[in-house]
């Protein structure tokens, strides 16, 4: 479904993304796994559109997207959850889910969906007129998550899901991504606890410093003694997840 070759990416005279390749078959997780500032989410940022490589090629469902604008990206089907959430905190509940859908006209479609988000996501039928800036970061990024489903991608994007959450919320939010999987969805993930993205993953690819430089079946490589010490932690190396 996604396929990225030789990527190049920089911030100005700093290269960030340095030929990364990798893919994604449809109806798989992927993750993308690494320490902080390795490149992660840099490679959604520019997978989708929200800045452009220096060189390489991005092709999603066969059409070349490299460089195109992050509009003409997401109504392919190409839908990133970003970083941070970035609700808008005014904005009740309901209305930003409803701007997940801003590019439908199905409005029955789009009624379904939005009930169809509150039965995933309960917290959020309880507060849907509530203003998003009041919901707790673990119900943010739920609606984040609900919002990006709501525009019906082809390919969903989560960037560090599990950020600066507490840990009975990051395993509600692993739960959520292991549903979306069990749906169907493809996911392409970023993810700084390597544990979690590598338990829920079909295949994984690790980045330092700009560069791919392990990858294979995510059970493999949580099972390699270099991933575990680098990445998961002796002490948490046999933990079920």
């Amino acid at each position: 479904m996604l396929v990225v070759t030789n990527l190049h990416t920089a911030y100005g005279a700093i290269s960030a993304l340095k030929g990364i390749s990798f893919e994604v078959a449809q109806g798989s997780v992927v993750a993308l796994v690494g320490a902080n500032g390795a490149g992660k989410s840099t490679t959604l940022n520019t997978i989708s559109g929200l800045l452009a490589p220096h060189e390489g090629s991005i092709v999603f469902n066969g059409r070349d997207i490299t460089g195109w604008r992050s509009d003409r990206v997401a109504a392919l089907g190409l839908v990133q959850v970003p970083e941070g959430r970035q609700i808008l905190a005014p904005l009740t509940v309901e209305d930003n889910l409803l701007l997940g859908a801003n590019r439908r006209r199905d409005r029955h479609g789009i009624h379904a969906d939005l009930e169809a988000s509150f039965e995933r996501f309960p917290r959020l039928r309880e507060r849907r007129r509530q203003e998003a800036g009041s919901l707790s970061g673990g119900e943010q990024q739920m609606l984040a998550i609900g919002r990006g489903l709501m525009a019906r991608p082809r390919l969903l994007m989560l960037d560090e899901p599990s950020l600066g959450l507490a840990p009975l919320l990051v395993q509600e939010i692993f739960r959520i991504i292991a549903d979306l999987k069990a749906q169907g969805t493809t996911i392409l993930l970023v993810e700084q606890n390597a544990r979690k993205a590598l338990y829920i993953a079909d295949y994984a690819y690790v980045l330092e410093s700009g560069r791919i430089v392990r990858e294979g079946p995510a059970a493999q490589l949580r099972a390699d003694p270099t991933i575990v010490e680098a990445y998961l932690g002796k002490s948490r190396a046999s933990s079920s997840g």
